[in-house]
């Protein structure tokens, strides 16, 4: 069962124009959204931390990669993520085996119990995410992933 979100940040007077509404909702959605995907991380049975997701969903789509292919692809900290890894490994999620090419190199994909708690947590994932555009119809959801997208590209280009 999911709490409802506390309000952070909230600021009574509202937004000044238009364009500061659409991105308090935008920042007001995501946390409510990762406030409660936290929380269902937290109360699940797997004992996983959001970035131990993260690694484990990075390796369930690219099983072989080393560890450099995670910080290339994360922008992460190598030392942070090692520790990440290092510790889905002892806990059995994570096997590692050395590159046939370059010893120095381990490759790593998800285990057996690794691809488990990975298809649980993208079960739940898929909950949360039907939850959030629950009464949008499928033009709604296409319409809203294109206004957001258009946002994002206004973002990207530069000033």
């Amino acid at each position: 069962m999911w709490k409802k979100v506390d309000n952070v940040n909230h600021v009574g007077s509202g937004p000044a124009s238009a364009a500061e509404a659409v991105i308090d909702l935008v920042h007001a959605v995501m946390h409510q959204f990762r406030s409660t995907q936290y929380q269902v991380l937290r109360d699940n049975a797997h004992d996983v931390t959001h970035m131990e997701s993260k690694v484990m969903a990075f390796f369930a789509r690219h099983g072989g990669a080393t560890l450099s292919d995670l910080v290339a692809h994360s922008g992460r900290d190598k030392a942070q993520l090692a520790k990440l890894v290092k510790g889905l490994r002892e806990r059995g999620l994570l096997d590692a085996e050395t590159d046939a090419d370059d010893r120095r190199s381990v490759r790593l994909r998800l285990s057996a119990a690794g691809r488990a708690v990975q298809r649980a947590l993208h079960a739940e994932a898929r909950v949360l995410n039907e939850r959030a555009v629950d009464g949008l119809s499928p033009a709604e959801q296409a319409q809203l992933v294109s206004l957001l997208t258009r946002v994002k590209s206004n973002l990207d280009a530069p000033e």
